[in-house]
């Protein structure tokens, strides 16, 4: 009973997590898309720390740091994909590590798919919106929704490095010889000196003497 009850508690602060990354990583991406859309001009570089950070608006009608242009409408369906998946699945997840990787992963899609379903130039093959510029770190320009699924995949592959479960357990590597382990004996031969039985005197030479 209490083993169910610490499930249900634990399905429930997961849920929380994971909702609450997602509407975080969405509205944070969608804000600062409106406030780039309405101050901004396309194609404007606007410095902000010199040439590490700048704001640079560009339309991008493919995947994440302007890659695969061209191919909107496929990235669409995945986004439309990846969203269900998660939705349909989030009711496994116990952990909260776990929850904050698929709820980066939510929000960050559900952002740029945001893009595509309600901006020019039509429903579904609509133009992202891009504007963040590190030109020391790397040459394409993302947004905050890509930073998040980028973050998503850091903490995935930690997680899945350091053996953490969806509920939140760690493997733990099993001993060579697990029988051994479990009652403490040692396989023959191993034995330490003086381990063994005290050896028996012979009776004959006992009686000799």
């Amino acid at each position: 009973m209490e083993a169910e009850r610490a499930a249900k508690v634990g399905t429930t602060t997961a849920l929380l997590v994971l909702a609450g990354a997602a509407i975080a990583a969405y509205g944070l991406d969608q804000l600062s898309k409106y406030l780039v859309v309405t101050n901004l001009t396309e194609g404007e570089i606007v410095p902000v720390l010199g040439s590490v950070l700048q704001w640079q608006f560009v339309r991008n009608p493919g995947a994440a740091f302007s890659l695969a242009s061209g191919m909107t409408w496929i990235f669409t369906i995945l986004a439309a994909g990846v969203i269900t998946f998660i939705v349909w699945f989030a009711r496994r997840i116990h952990s909260v590590a776990w929850a904050l990787v698929f709820g980066l992963l939510l929000g960050g899609v559900l952002g740029n798919l945001t893009d595509r379903l309600f901006r020019e130039p039509s429903f579904g093959l609509g133009h992202v919106v891009d504007f963040i510029a590190t030109p020391w770190l790397l040459p394409a320009i993302y947004n905050i929704a890509d930073i998040a699924i980028v973050s998503s995949m850091v903490l995935f592959m930690i997680l899945t490095i350091r053996g953490v479960g969806l509920d939140g357990t760690r493997e733990v590597r099993a001993a060579k010889n697990p029988a051994d382990a479990a009652d403490g004996t040692k396989p023959a031969g191993d034995a330490a000196p003086g381990d063994g039985p005290a050896p028996t005197a012979n009776p004959q030479l006992a009686t000799e003497a």
